[in-house]
């Protein structure tokens, strides 16, 4: 299979795995949750994105919120930091590509992205800047535990699907050039693990896979995680078919406790796949749901929504 074919497939696997999804926070009191989100968008100082604040009062706890491989402000991570806003925390949902200004392809994205939405983050009057959380999803889970890494200061960071390596880019002009880095730091590319051979019985599955094989040839693109301070609660599917993320979520556990670290907490779903994590939907019916698209089934990755959300929260409460 030719090298533009291979990334067309993981281009459209990828868009598959960034539908937005139906809204229902399981934590979320029923009269907060019909309650429409009060916030602000965000264009300012490097920062691209909508704060939800808690109007609670006094500075409190806050959470950094990211999607992953869609780009911009997405609507599923939309909903997930209202649910937290009604939860009691503010929260800055950010987008760290495909937004204007922002690189079209995920490839040499700036950390300083992420480091500029916690300065903005921690300078606003309704927030304790000692008590910060983040959370990602996919490249995002990615993102998240790489930015916690270079961030003693944060609290707690919640890694949805998450990969344990920093990876090559994904580049969506689907022109069959090879993507260079997922990261940049200082202007430089960070260390980036190569996709595997493609498996034509695996599928996308496989260039991750086949990838992390090599893992021992490049050593400097697995995450830090034992430099992360805070409270790590990981979070995947075990059918997970667009990459192994609990393969990679135990690498994370392990890297942790072979540095004496502290206990990274993992939620690994059976019958869940890609969409192990987020808010349940509402009005749940397996026939049209598309939880099913990328591993496990619909009512196993339901189930392991309903399951997971109310831990998040309470994981987030208990941290910061």
């Amino acid at each position: 299979m030719s090298l533009k074919i291979l990334l067309a497939a993981l281009m459209s696997m990828l868009a598959a795995a960034c539908v937005g999804r139906g809204p229902a926070p399981a934590d979320v009191p029923a009269e907060a949750a019909a309650m429409p989100a009060v916030s602000l968008a965000v264009n300012e100082a490097g920062v691209i994105g909508e704060f939800f604040p808690a109007g609670q009062g006094g500075r409190g706890p806050a959470i950094l919120l990211f999607g992953g491989s869609e780009g911009g402000l997405g609507k599923g991570a939309r909903r997930s930091a209202a649910a937290l806003q009604a939860s009691g925390f503010n929260v800055l949902q950010i987008a760290f590509f495909k937004a204007p200004g922002q690189p079209d392809n995920l490839e040499l994205v700036p950390l300083e992205t992420f480091d500029n939405a916690l300065v903005w983050l921690k300078s606003r009057a309704e927030v304790d800047a000692a008590r910060i959380g983040i959370i990602g999803t996919s490249k995002g889970g990615e993102a998240a535990l790489i930015v916690a890494a270079r961030h003693p200061d944060i609290s707690a960071v919640v890694a949805n699907v998450p990969s344990s390596v920093s990876w090559q880019g994904i580049n969506w002009a689907r022109d069959g050039r090879v993507p260079e880095a997922s990261w940049s730091l200082a202007g430089e590319a960070v260390p980036a693990l190569p996709y595997g051979a493609w498996d034509n019985a695996l599928g996308i599955y496989g260039l991750y896979s086949n990838g992390l094989k090599a893992v021992a040839d490049y050593p400097d693109t697995v995450i830090r995680a034992e430099d992360i301070m805070g409270r790590i609660l990981l979070i995947c599917g075990e059918q997970d078919t667009l990459w192994p993320s609990c393969e990679m979520s135990r690498q994370v556990q392990a890297r942790v406790a072979a540095a004496g670290g502290r206990e990274v907490r993992l939620l690994a779903y059976d019958n869940a796949g890609h969409e192990a994590s987020g808010l349940p939907i509402e009005d749940f019916d397996a026939v049209t749901a598309d939880l099913g698209s990328l591993g496990g089934t619909p009512e196993g990755n339901q189930a392991a929504r309903v399951d997971s959300w109310p831990r998040v929260v309470a994981f987030f409460r208990e941290t910061l």
